[in-house]
């Protein structure tokens, strides 16, 4: 098939879905044309080596990347976000309707920052079977105020739009369904297609001397999180808890984000001796401190559009056959317990996750062992890049063919 692919954000950003997607589809034998914008992200600003241009393309064997202007910079508002998005819209939309228009069928990778180019395309391209590859769902208890709630609200209107004009949605996590048909998508047309991560990368290792010197200071067990220290984790909550267990476990904390001042603040105010901090790290480095690392903490905090969220940090855990230890509710918790990989407690809540570290460090390395296996035997099955690679070409033949 002629198979077109519109996504926000493409390598060399930290975009391995849709990147490795196109490659994967390209290499089954499919033209794929890929429409996205120049790379800005996390920082806003385009990359050193970039300039933006109207004029574009890079090609290779059967794929073509067609990268369009956008707004970067700005201080991070709402304001400035959404002139990226609304830029982005309007220059896919300029460029779109020519580069696309020869496409059997059309993929749509949908964070909330692709909504409004989504939306925008689909009327202009009419008649192409799309399937659209929902990353996140805008759904608040409660409308947020101010300018905000403005445009969170027109966003989520942008995002209902496609739901209903695809011919198939893929949702990346099971509850995240329920949420997609209640914006009006059609259930029968809506399935759950797992992320994957980096298998080139991420999978089993035997762990260096030095990536044991970086997480370990004894025997004592090692409880690791790695990744963003922001607002979206609250690992004030698993500082807590390490902290009741000074001299039974360690926290090691590897990576960094807006939030760190604050935990650093918090370890030191409770004298926990036992949370230590690791610079970020090269994704490269991870799989051997992971290794070295007897559990991997993931933490999400109890807000609505969190529990219909599979952070990419499991699947890595998993593809490496770590054990894990979930501090969150919904889908991630369940694939955990689900899966008997590893140790759940509800989010935000450091008595009980107090208690599931002391648990882990009792647990005996042999059935910590097997609790990896066990998580790398479910990654395989649900989450692999070859699983999900297979649902959404499935997906787009079978939209073509409803056509």
């Amino acid at each position: 098939m002629r198979i077109g692919i519109l996504s926000y954000h493409f390598p060399p950003e930290p975009a391995f879905i849709p990147g490795s997607l196109a490659e994967e589809l390209a290499r089954r034998g499919h033209e794929v044309r890929v429409l996205t914008g120049f790379p800005d992200y996390p920082g806003g600003h385009v990359y050193p080596g970039w300039r933006q241009r109207w004029h574009h393309e890079t090609r290779s064997e059967r794929l073509t990347v067609r990268r369009v202007p956008r707004y970067a910079g700005g201080d991070g508002s709402v304001r400035t976000r959404m002139a990226r998005y609304l830029s982005f819209a309007g220059s896919a939309s300029l460029v779109g309707r020519r580069f696309l228009a020869s496409v059997d069928t059309l993929y749509v990778h949908q964070p909330p920052a692709t909504a409004f180019a989504a939306a925008a395309l689909l009327r202009l391209l009419g008649r192409v079977p799309t399937v659209l590859h929902v990353q996140d769902v805008w759904a608040e208890e409660e409308p947020a105020a101010g300018e905000h709630g403005r445009w969170a609200a027109r966003i989520a209107g942008a995002m209902a739009r496609t739901y209903r004009a695809a011919d198939r949605v893929a949702v990346a996590a099971p509850s995240m369904r329920d949420l997609v048909v209640a914006a009006g998508a059609d259930p029968a047309r809506v399935e759950v297609v797992l992320n994957w991560t980096d298998e080139r990368i991420f999978h089993p290792v035997r762990p260096s001397p030095a990536a044991r010197r970086l997480i370990r200071r004894d025997d004592r067990c090692v409880v690791m999180h790695a990744g963003t220290i922001g607002a979206r984790q609250g690992l004030e909550t698993a500082v807590r808890a390490a902290a009741a267990l000074d001299g039974t476990m360690d926290l090691v904390l590897v990576g960094s984000g807006e939030q760190e001042r604050r935990v650093r603040g918090l370890a030191a105010e409770l004298r926990a001796d036992n949370v230590r901090f690791v610079e970020r790290r090269s994704p490269l480095d991870m799989p051997g401190l992971y290794a070295a690392a007897d559990y991997q903490l993931v933490m999400l905090r109890d807000l609505p559009e969190l529990r219909s969220t599979l952070p990419g940090k499991l699947q890595a855990a998993l593809s490496c056959a770590a054990p894990v230890v979930a501090s969150a509710g919904g889908d991630t918790a369940e694939l955990v317990e689900r899966a008997r990989a590893g140790l759940s407690c509800p989010p935000e809540d450091w008595a009980t996750l107090a208690d599931r570290f002391w648990l882990a460090a009792t647990i005996p390395p042999p059935a910590r062992a097997e609790m990896g296996r066990r998580g790398r035997e479910a990654y395989l099955r649900q989450m692999s890049m070859s699983a999900g690679v297979d649902q959404v070409e499935r997906l787009l033949y079978d939209a073509a063919a409803g056509r």
